[in-house]
């Protein structure tokens, strides 16, 4: 029996709270799974994990088992990593999740940079606006935007996601510009569902320092981020959309910003990845990556962040390289 093997299979079972999920994230038959934590409980001589048809709970054995394995294979790949870090490429595959928008308009057309970087690194790449657990679902590490919550999880930030309020020349022509938050009374918007039929994403200003909500009427709704700057565009009303989408539209003239005093408050973007795995060659290749791309970005640029020094990156990627 291959031990390491072995005790990588027992703490993604347990991550994954399945069998079935655990194989597909290993690239493995759920029989092969089974057998192997079999055999490491055969050889152990004691019982893991309580298995049933709806779930999985660890034994107060299995527990303690669970924090061991954990701890050594940390140690294994901080061993491999410190003599990747100088020898060897990152390679292998690696699983990132990122909101839809992102992905699409910043991180998408930039790949090829990363793929001439890092050649040996093949991405999987999962689009979607919808909460994932990564530890569930096999994700290596992912771009979330707004405070993290999750203690169970590391952040890096790695830039600032900016609101802005704009509608069409055309628009504006027809129906006057806002000058206060007053004047949106006589306005009309594009509302942005994140959901089917879900509650309109509020409109949101900043008052004398504070967030404040205004309803805002609508002809027109939608739930995708590009049908809403094309609403936009043609005239139907003002939107209140991250600056990166509409950058292009602002620069170009087809779109005006309007009440810039007024801007809800920047949410961060991190980059995220599980606290009880190893942050691998590849997942810090990606960060170090998705850092530069992102700081490279007026519309997304960290402007608050101070600005690292050679010395204070080197020291920052050593610390990463144990990081778990």
């Amino acid at each position: 029996m291959d031990r390491i093997q072995a005790m990588e299979v027992f703490t993604r079972v347990v991550d994954a709270n399945s069998f079935t999920r655990a194989a597909e994230t290993l690239g493995m038959p759920r029989a092969s799974v089974t057998t192997i934590i079999q055999n490491l409980e055969a050889f152990l001589g004691l019982r893991l994990m309580h298995r049933t048809t709806r779930r999985l709970s660890l034994t107060p054995d299995g527990a303690a088992y669970y924090e061991h394995c954990i701890k050594i294979l940390t140690e294994i790949a901080e061993a491999d990593a410190s003599f990747q870090a100088g020898n060897r490429k990152p390679s292998g595959a690696l699983r990132v999740h990122m909101p839809s928008a992102l992905g699409r308009r910043i991180v998408i057309p930039a790949l090829s940079t990363f793929h001439q970087r890092f050649p040996d690194i093949t991405l999987e790449l999962g689009l979607s606006d919808r909460p994932v657990d990564p530890i569930e679902e096999g994700v290596d590490c992912m771009i979330r935007i707004g405070p993290l919550e999750d203690s169970s999880m590391v952040a890096r930030r790695i830039g600032m996601l900016k609101r802005i309020t704009c509608a069409s020349p055309a628009y504006l022509a027809r129906c006057g510009e806002p000058a206060s938050i007053e004047d949106l009374a006589s306005h009309r918007a594009v509302n942005f569902r994140a959901a089917h039929g879900g509650r309109p994403i509020p409109w949101v200003f900043v008052i004398d320092g504070k967030p404040v909500e205004v309803k805002m009427d609508s002809l027109v709704s939608v739930n995708d981020s590009d049908a809403y700057v094309t609403c936009a565009i043609e005239g139907f009303g003002m939107i209140q959309p991250t600056l990166f989408m509409v950058l292009p539209y602002l620069l170009d003239g087809s779109l005006k910003e309007v009440l810039a005093g007024f801007n809800p408050k920047p949410k961060p973007i991190s980059i995220v990845y599980p606290h009880n795995r190893h942050l691998s060659a590849k997942v810090r290749a990606f960060a170090e990556w998705i850092d530069e791309l992102f700081d490279s970005m007026p519309a997304l640029d960290d402007v608050s962040r101070p600005r690292e020094t050679a010395k204070q990156k080197e020291t920052r990627q050593r610390s990463d390289a144990v990081t778990a």
